[in-house]
């Protein structure tokens, strides 16, 4: 049986305009590629915050300009992102399936993920979302909107909004019967659109899920053997953007752990990442690893000659 690697590919690596994503792809597409080319099943999560956060932007302004656009929901901006995307990067691993004479062929999946309503994360905004502001565009923002902003690692302000926990991925079953078909799919765009059962029927809500949490959590139920988490930087690191920096090569689940206590990892940028490792670990066992680096490196990673290679022992 072929292996499978589950991808979570950071939204922040697709750009920032719909041209400059397309073009992004196209290279995005030929690492992912070379992982089919080995042997490997693979499924790819992807994050959004830029592009769900310029399309909730556009909606809200259209639709204070009497111009007759609707005030979106951002449940919806959510699932156009995820289309968005999703079009982008199927249209480019495709294109380069057949360059290579591959068999295989990629698929969106347009994926909900269910949430509870009561989750505290909803009292407490913290996922960063959108374009990178100074701290007096944002304070602006702020007032005209009424929107929450936090500095993120160093980079700027950005809006933040509500990261409740994903509890069942909804079209687990439909995405399942794909990869056993050699489909490439692409599934859980943005971590999900966030959904809450309601009397019996499915309702979105206002909520970005951390892709890194719903990518672990899917990885599971697909029985997935790696978890690969790609990223802006080769390696994590401790004591990052300081004199004393080092990169990891290997972590345990008990270190990693050690680290997280320790405050070592950003809360916007590195700690979700990491718990999302940990959390594949803990289900899946010694059989499991899971692997931090960038996209240039994932064959690489895989093959264990880069990265930060978490696992359980």
């Amino acid at each position: 049986m072929p292996k499978k690697v589950f991808i979570a590919l950071g939204g922040n690596a697709l750009g920032n305009t719909p041209l400059e994503q397309k073009q992004i792809v196209r290279k995005t597409a030929k690492p992912i590629v070379d992982l089919v080319e080995k042997g490997y099943q693979v499924i790819i999560g992807h994050g959004n915050g830029p592009q769900v956060g310029m399309i909730n932007l556009a909606m809200d302004y259209a639709s204070q300009q009497n111009i007759g656009t609707p005030y979106m929901p951002f449940a919806e901006c959510g699932a156009m992102s995820q289309s968005y995307i999703g079009y982008h990067l199927q249209q480019a691993i495709n294109d380069e399936l057949c360059a290579r004479n591959l068999n295989n062929s990629c698929a969106t999946v347009v994926t909900q993920v269910v949430v509870d309503k009561q989750d505290p994360a909803f009292l407490s905004p913290t996922k960063p979302i959108g374009a990178f502001y100074t701290k007096e565009q944002a304070e602006t923002i702020q007032k005209e909107h009424g929107f929450h902003f936090m500095e993120d690692a160093g980079r700027g302000y950005r809006r933040v909004i509500p990261s409740p926990k994903p509890l069942e991925i909804v079209e687990s079953l439909v995405i399942k019967q794909l990869v056993e078909n050699n489909v490439v799919v692409i599934t859980v765009g943005g971590g999900g659109i966030p959904v809450i059962r309601k009397n019996g029927v499915l309702e979105g809500v206002d909520a970005v899920i951390d892709k890194d949490n719903s990518s672990s959590k899917l990885a599971v139920e697909l029985k997935a053997e790696t978890l690969l988490i790609l990223t802006a930087v080769d390696k994590v690191a401790i004591h990052f953007n300081t004199p004393k920096q080092k990169n990891l090569d290997k972590l345990t689940l008990s270190q990693a752990q050690e680290y997280i206590n320790n405050g070592e990892f950003a809360k916007g940028s590195m700690l979700p990442k990491v718990e999302a490792c940990l959390n594949f670990i803990k289900e899946r066992g010694s059989s499991s690893q899971a692997i931090i680096t960038s996209l240039d490196n994932a064959l690489s990673a895989l093959e264990g000659k880069t990265g930060t290679t978490i696992t359980l022992n």
